[in-house]
């Protein structure tokens, strides 16, 4: 295989395609992010190790699917376009935790998507969005993003500045209603208020705080002083919970969880989570475990 197709694949197989923001091309996704492809891609490095036990599953940060497209460094917690694991399908609902770096001035083509629930936390920088639903934004730190595909969306994003990179959370969980009209949420939240606290940023219902999505699923974002100590109720206790540490070192449930790292936990009413490092960060996503 030649270079230049050898590098098109694997930029193909990511279902996502770069240009510039200024020039505004357009591309057609005809990829299909989610089925499996061949193990090939542009340095495309996958997971090594899985440790389950009885009712957890513990990812490291260093065993995380990575693509690196030179426009885009992203992590993938579960399989991914050219990143497949079967180990790494799914937590319950949640099929998709994309740990995303987009270069100045790049991003991802106008692509489509349907029946998935797509949120977007930006963690540095500010992502432009546009979508067929005629919804023109600009994400940033403080902000969550929610769309419903539903029926079927086309949509956008580009890092809004050419001078830094930006970078963002991609997380999709299936949906709970299928071929729902599609819809977008955008809000943006007081950081402050998760200070020594678990925000809710996300949940099923529009009257409630934070985004609202069709699934029953809870969010929370914290950011903990050292040895600060809480607890996590889930909503529903037949739900599972996923933590993802954005930040520092916490431990959850005596799990020692480092930068990056990802703990699922079922059959609990609660979890346990202490914080052992100044300005620990951590989302938590509470997820039906029944697909």
């Amino acid at each position: 295989m030649e270079r230049k197709d050898f590098i098109r694949k694997g930029l193909m197989g990511t279902g996502m395609f770069v240009a510039s923001a200024s020039v505004g091309s357009v591309i057609k996704n005809d990829i299909d992010e989610l089925k499996e492809l061949d193990l090939i891609g542009f340095n495309h490095l996958p997971a090594t190790e899985s440790k389950v036990k009885a009712n957890t599953v513990l990812h490291k940060a260093e065993t995380r699917g990575h693509a690196n497209h030179g426009w885009l460094d992203s992590h993938h917690s579960f399989s991914f376009a050219n990143y497949y694991n079967p180990d790494r399908m799914h937590f319950g609902v949640l099929r998709v935790l994309n740990d995303d770096r987009v270069e100045g001035g790049k991003g991802f083509g106008r692509h489509p998507h349907d029946n998935m629930e797509i949120i977007s936390i930006p963690l540095e920088g500010d992502l432009e969005h546009q979508d067929s639903m005629d919804n023109v934004a600009v994400i940033k730190h403080g902000d969550i993003q929610a769309m419903s595909a539903g029926t079927g969306i086309f949509h956008s994003e580009y890092n809004k500045n050419a001078d830094q990179d930006a970078k963002f959370l991609q997380i999709w969980l299936f949906p709970k209603t299928k071929n729902v009209t599609p819809r977008y949420d955008q809000l943006t939240l007081n950081v402050e208020d998760r200070h020594n606290n678990l925000q809710q940023i996300l949940s099923p219902n529009p009257d409630d705080a934070g985004v609202w999505i069709n699934q029953d699923a809870w969010f929370h974002m914290g950011k903990f002083d050292q040895d600060f100590a809480t607890e996590y109720k889930l909503k529903n206790p037949a739900n599972g919970v996923y933590a993802f540490v954005l930040k520092g070192d916490i431990t959850i449930e005596d799990n020692a969880l480092n930068q990056r790292d990802g703990l699922g936990i079922w059959d609990t009413n609660s979890i346990t989570i202490k914080a052992n490092s100044q300005d620990a960060e951590v989302l938590l996503m509470e997820v039906p475990m029944s697909v």
